[in-house]
């Protein structure tokens, strides 16, 4: 995934450092707990020069999470905005991937472990595709994963470090038979969501997601909300079972890393006829237009580097 390491840079604690020299000391409490936060940014390719999509609404989220785990980040939203945007620059990208992590240091060790070094990291890269790019049109295979989501929707409903085994498990089980990704349920039984994926689907014209009680309540989830709302679809938050997704017209996750990508298949059952669905095809249509600058009515979601 990385190309060139060499000559890319890692903003760490206010300054930046060589990406080969950066590392992370083996006693860090995060390594061992899990006590850290992270986010997934996307910058994208603009007319105007490199943009970052909903940088401050990502930025929030990340202290949001550090704060509901007693973190307390020893930046400002805007530093780290700014961070986020100096490090685009910094490694001469013009779209990629930004990862903002904050962890804790190993000046202690142990579950009593206080008073450690809250440190926070900004690496960021060239990121063509989360998928095979035919996904984007064709769609992918999801199997219903034999590990549940969280019950504690602290976890759930957060990106923090300790919290995603769960879902790696599930991705790598999907992946092991043969599926693209995983569909996690709740504790109740209801579709969550993917390994690292908000979901929705359509039926008779109308759009369907998961309520947020056992979900992250993604950016990208958010965004096509709003922008459905606004292209006059209907959108409702519910629970989902799983014979609403093998049933549904059409399918989708979205997500940073995703954007919006349909469901074709459910454990080796097509959904639908198996091919991307007209509000699927007109959401992502729209979704290009935005992140790419081309819709001016939407120009707040994006951060320009100039």
């Amino acid at each position: 995934m990385f190309v060139d390491t060499e000559n890319k840079y890692i903003w760490k604690n206010g300054s930046f450092e060589r990406w080969n020299d950066s590392n992370v000391h083996i006693l860090s409490h995060t390594l061992h707990y899990g006590t850290g936060v992270f986010e997934g940014v996307r910058a994208y390719k603009t007319n105007n020069g490199p943009a970052i999509f909903r940088l401050s609404d990502h930025t929030k989220r990340l202290f949001d999470a550090a704060s509901k785990i007693s973190i307390s980040i020893p930046f400002s939203e805007s530093e780290l905005n700014l961070a986020q945007c100096e490090t685009l620059e910094k490694n001469n990208l013009k779209e990629g991937y930004l990862r903002p992590i904050v962890y804790l240091g190993n000046e202690g060790l142990g579950l009593r472990a206080k008073d450690l070094s809250v440190n926070v990291a900004i690496a960021a890269w060239e990121w063509p595709s989360y998928m095979d790019p035919e996904a984007k049109e064709k769609g992918i295979s999801v199997m219903k994963s034999s590990h549940k989501q969280y019950e504690n929707p602290l976890h759930s409903g957060n990106k923090i470090i300790g919290t995603y085994f769960s879902n790696t498990m599930a991705l790598h089980e999907a992946l092991d038979n043969g599926a693209d990704e995983a569909i996690m349920l709740d504790k109740n039984g209801y579709i969550s969501e993917g390994s690292g994926e908000n979901i929705f689907i359509v039926k008779d014209g109308h759009m369907y997601t998961p309520t947020t009680d056992h979900c992250l309540n993604g950016i990208t989830r958010q965004s096509v909300i709003q922008i459905a709302k606004d292209l006059n679809l209907q959108v409702k938050e519910k629970n989902l079972d799983y014979d609403e997704l093998l049933n549904a017209d059409e399918a989708f996750f979205t997500g940073t890393a995703v954007e919006i990508t349909p469901i074709s298949k459910l454990d080796n059952n097509l959904i639908n006829n198996g091919s991307r669905g007209e509000i699927t095809k007109q959401l992502q249509e729209k979704f290009q237009e935005i992140i790419s600058g081309h819709d001016k009515f939407y120009q707040s979601w994006l951060t320009f580097i100039k």
